[in-house]
């Protein structure tokens, strides 16, 4: 029999069962946000407490540990920073695999390696019943704000439709991809693109200021052409102005992501030489006196303007 429900947390309705969500990090913070925005109940839990006080201040409800998150929530998203941070959560000590039941549904927005999503959704429905989406996003922080996000799921169909208020709330547009794993194997893919483009655009930016042009007048100036990307406007308006904070994405979770499209590829038998140029120069960047690991990726212009 399943553990009893507490008494309702601070913050949320009375006999409520909403929308619990984990890691309210860079990204995860916004979505909790617009799914407020949006009337959702929602709860929350974060390692660091203090990371998720100005939710509770706009009217989510915070559980004390996972496991009354759990024990309150039908729907529990996570958003974390990388496969092994998703495992821990889930099937760690105390982790929700301790406490999730049969119907319950675990929405995994995080970016994560696919092979092991599929391990996990199958061992948590083996453990405890409950289903599993991988749920990758695309669009950062301006569409995660917005409500715009690009969503690629892999899991049930039936379990895409229950989690329905949760995809509208964030996204404009979700495409099922497949079974548990399809989603993030998407996202690998667009990571390839984005990943690669990155470093196009810091090398085009270098180029045209060296060779006499105003760089900052690139991005407006390809706008509308076949150049022209997301990437190009957000990161390469702020590589060519030499803006860098507030970070905005953080260049480890790019290298993170491509050097899984590497690893990926080589499984399949794929070769990827362009992403593999990439993935050094993500690893160069790291290294880099004036980038770092733990800067934003407009950062990584530097790199090109001081080799």
């Amino acid at each position: 029999m399943p553990d009893a429900l507490p008494d309702a947390l601070p913050g949320a309705p009375a006999n409520t069962m909403g929308i619990g969500f984990i890691g309210t990090g860079l990204i995860g913070t916004p979505m909790v946000e617009r799914m407020l925005d949006c009337g959702l109940a929602v709860t929350v839990w974060n390692r660091t407490a203090s990371k998720a006080d100005a939710l509770v201040q706009r009217g989510a409800a915070r559980a004390s540990s996972i496991r009354e998150l759990a024990l309150r929530c039908d729907i529990i998203c996570i958003c974390l920073t990388n496969t092994e941070a998703v495992e821990q959560v889930v099937f760690g000590s105390d982790g929700l695999a301790a406490t999730m039941r049969d119907s319950q549904l675990l929405i995994d927005l995080s970016s994560i390696a696919p092979d092991a999503t599929a391990r996990m959704a199958e061992r948590l429905a083996r453990e405890t019943g409950a289903c599993w989406i991988d749920a990758p996003v695309s669009g950062g922080l301006p569409a995660a704000r917005a409500g715009t996000l690009i969503v690629f799921a892999g899991g049930e169909a039936s379990d895409i439709a229950r989690a329905a208020p949760v995809f509208d709330a964030l996204s404009k547009r979700l495409t099922h991809m497949g079974g548990h794993g399809a989603g993030q194997l998407a996202k690998s893919c667009n990571q390839l693109i984005v990943g690669c483009n990155l470093m196009v655009i810091a090398e085009m930016l270098t180029f045209a200021r060296v060779a006499g042009i105003d760089a900052t007048r690139m991005p407006a100036a390809l706008a509308g052409g076949f150049a022209d990307s997301l990437p190009l406007q957000i990161f390469g308006a702020r590589m060519a102005q030499r803006v860098d904070t507030p970070r905005i994405g953080a260049l480890a979770t790019f290298q993170k992501d491509v050097d899984q499209v590497v690893r990926l590829a080589s499984t399949y038998g794929v070769d990827v030489p362009m992403t593999s140029c990439a993935a050094q120069l993500y690893r160069d960047a790291a290294a880099h006196p004036a980038v770092g690991a733990d800067a934003d990726v407009s950062r990584v212009i530097r790199m090109f303007e001081s080799p």
